[in-house]
């Protein structure tokens, strides 16, 4: 049985103490955050983080991101604390940033999927900040999805996925952001950008100057990952998806082509992206890079539903959030790209 907790229109902290304590008990809470829902559990206790990579059917070396709601704990959880971090906290926390930093044994090894390092961050979310504050635990928390599929941007993608299968899904209506946090490393210097998200590298690189991007962001295989997202398959709809990268109004009469192939071959054929298309499905994902981050997975677990074969998708330029939506495109499509 899954308790589900409606918070959309207002937080009730006596309905949150219910989910605080199953984190205390070493229970599993879906939970949302400005940028996609996490699946959390207390971040100390290694049979409940267990019971997280059980539930999602994910690689045991796949890192959790710890989730914090002060300061202070980024002192419980790591052995050094940079400058840098306090400068990215002081300016980027709470919100969709998270930092790599040297873990201390307090943190279990099956936490950072057995790295000497550990990926902190602080939500931007009133839900998640009181679930921590009350459970008096650093939460670990991936995307509350099984393995492998689009991330879930709603309470009722979380119970498409885990109703029945975990303790608590808290509703707290769907995210504002709808990309996960963008993760910096900074056990290396110049630190790194492992993984694009909710902030874009050009703002932290006002703070802290150059970051380099990890050749993985751009689809290169790694064999250790240092943060979610680096090495294993992600994002992905149970249909084909093919990106289509170039000029807009030659990726747009390219899709046209495609969607006339494919149905020649009889294949419902389902197109996202900001222009209407003649296909067998259409989700309009905005006209903004904004909407478009937001709009994103949403879009692709709306063509599961669809019982689509294809889905085109048109690419965005690689600048600011477009580098993270890109990043989760290539990772859906399996890197089937077609350049025009």
């Amino acid at each position: 049985m899954t308790i589900i907790i409606n918070m959309r229109d207002k937080i009730d902290i006596r309905k949150l103490r219910v989910a605080a304590s199953l984190i205390r008990e070493g229970k599993l809470v879906a939970f949302p955050t400005e940028t996609v829902y996490g699946l959390g559990a207390d971040a100390l206790n290694e049979r409940a983080v267990r019971r997280i990579f059980e539930a999602k059917g994910r690689p045991p070396d796949n890192p959790l991101i710890v989730h914090i709601a002060d300061f202070s704990q980024v002192y419980e959880l790591a052995k050094e604390v940079p400058e840098e971090a306090e400068m990215l906290a002081k300016k980027f926390w709470p919100g969709p940033l998270t930092i790599v930093l040297p873990r201390k044994e307090l943190v279990p090894k099956v936490t950072t999927g057995g790295l000497e390092t550990v990926a902190i961050r602080m939500p931007a979310h009133e839900i998640a900040l009181h679930l921590i504050k009350l459970s008096g635990r650093p939460i670990a928390a991936p995307s509350a999805n099984i393995s492998g599929k689009p991330s879930p941007t709603t309470a009722e993608h979380v119970i498409d996925d885990f109703y029945g299968r975990i303790e608590c899904i808290i509703d707290g209506g769907e995210t504002r952001v709808g990309v996960e946090s963008t993760v910096i490393d900074l056990t290396e210097w110049p630190p790194v950008l492992l993984r694009p998200g909710g902030l874009p590298v050009e703002e932290i690189e006002k703070v802290i100057g150059e970051v380099r991007i990890h050749p993985a962001v751009y689809g290169k295989k790694v064999d250790l990952a240092k943060a979610p997202g680096m090495k294993y398959r992600h994002y992905a709809p149970e249909a084909e998806v093919i990106v289509v990268e170039g000029p807009r109004e030659k990726v747009k009469e390219r899709i046209r082509e495609l969607i006339a192939e494919l149905k020649k071959k009889g294949k419902r054929v389902g197109v996202i992206g900001s222009e209407k298309y003649e296909a067998d499905e259409f989700f309009y994902l905005g006209n903004s890079i904004e909407e478009v981050a937001r709009n994103l997975f949403k879009a692709l677990r709306y063509m599961d539903r669809a019982n689509v074969d294809v889905v085109l998708a048109e690419g965005v330029e690689e600048k600011g959030l477009g580098l993270a939506v890109m990043n989760r495109l290539r990772k859906a499509a399996g890197y089937r790209i077609i350049k025009v």
